[in-house]
């Protein structure tokens, strides 16, 4: 939710909250500060901490927990590796990874997209920002052939493909991750990981060992149900399955509703991708996190 949107819920549950019994579950605790009694933080489903806003934003294994912080204050890097390999080869052409010129796009008789004209280098980060219903979302399904129908022009490493299908699309090297995430929940995290194809040079497909190095949390939960994941774990999860496939990537709201250890987590990733040449593009409706990335606003 945008900042206004969360005054607003905050405003209500406190005028509705009198005489009533109010159960809460939030990450956020800017959010919860002003309106509960008592706050009880779990990791791992265990109790870690339980007391009023006060003692427990002072509990420094709740700081940890949250922010990365350990209690002299360093930077928590145990979620992820720091390893990183050798960079990917790029195409002889040199064209940009993504090219999109007069992009218009519609879901029935809805005309959602006016004309987006954008570039991504290779081995660019580039944000997406933009409010709710600004067309981040839509952009990105554009890109993948999952919209109405679309005119304009999308280059995908110099090649033509507005009108090609999302399967044709995929195996020309770019990947979309849904806000969503698609995690199956019938399969073990490690099976959702070996269930997608290897699309392209396999030499730039991740293998399972890569995977697991770069996320531990994963390799600890790979007998896991998928969807048993913590909600950060399954955001790891959805993006480790890209990796697999050697694909770019096209990341939607992967921030959304992720506590801020989780988001500096993410945010290493990226970076970590972009040092071996990889290129990502994500939406998001803030600034945060977004400092080592360019930004395109909608």
């Amino acid at each position: 939710m945008e900042h206004e949107d969360v005054d607003r819920v905050t405003a209500l549950i406190k005028k509705v909250s009198a005489g009533r019994t109010i159960l809460m579950v939030e990450h956020n605790m800017n959010v919860i500060a002003g309106i509960s009694d008592t706050i009880t933080v779990l990791q791992r489903s265990e109790v870690l901490a339980e007391g009023s806003y006060a003692e427990v934003s002072k509990n420094p294994l709740v700081m940890e927990a949250l922010h990365g912080q350990r209690r002299c204050g360093a930077h928590r890097s145990a979620h992820m590796s720091t390893t990183v390999e050798a960079r990917r080869s790029l195409d002889a052409n040199g064209a940009p990874a993504l090219e999109i010129a007069g992009l218009q796009a519609w879901y029935g008789e809805s005309h959602i997209l006016h004309g987006v004209d954008l570039k991504v280098n290779r081995g660019e980060v580039v944000t997406l920002l933009g409010r709710n219903g600004a067309g981040r979302t839509t952009t990105l399904r554009a890109i993948m052939g999952l919209t109405g129908r679309r005119t304009g022009s999308i280059h995908v490493g110099g090649r033509e493909t507005i009108g090609l299908s999302t399967h044709k699309i995929a195996h020309y090297g770019v990947s979309h991750c849904p806000e969503e995430r698609g995690i199956f929940s019938s399969l073990s995290c490690e099976e959702n990981l070996l269930l997608p194809p290897v699309i392209g040079n396999p030499k730039e497909a991740m293998s399972l060992d890569e995977i697991y190095t770069m996320f531990p949390n994963l390799k600890e939960r790979r007998g896991s149900q998928g969807t048993r994941l913590s909600g950060g774990e399954q955001q790891m999860l959805a993006v480790a399955r890209i990796l697999r496939t050697g694909a770019n990537l096209l990341l939607d709201e992967i921030s959304e509703g992720l506590a801020p250890v989780i988001l500096q987590t993410l945010a290493h990733m990226i970076l970590m991708l972009k040092q071996r040449g990889y290129t990502s593009w994500w939406s998001s409706r803030t600034f945060a996190s977004r400092r080592h990335s360019q930004t395109t606003s909608m």
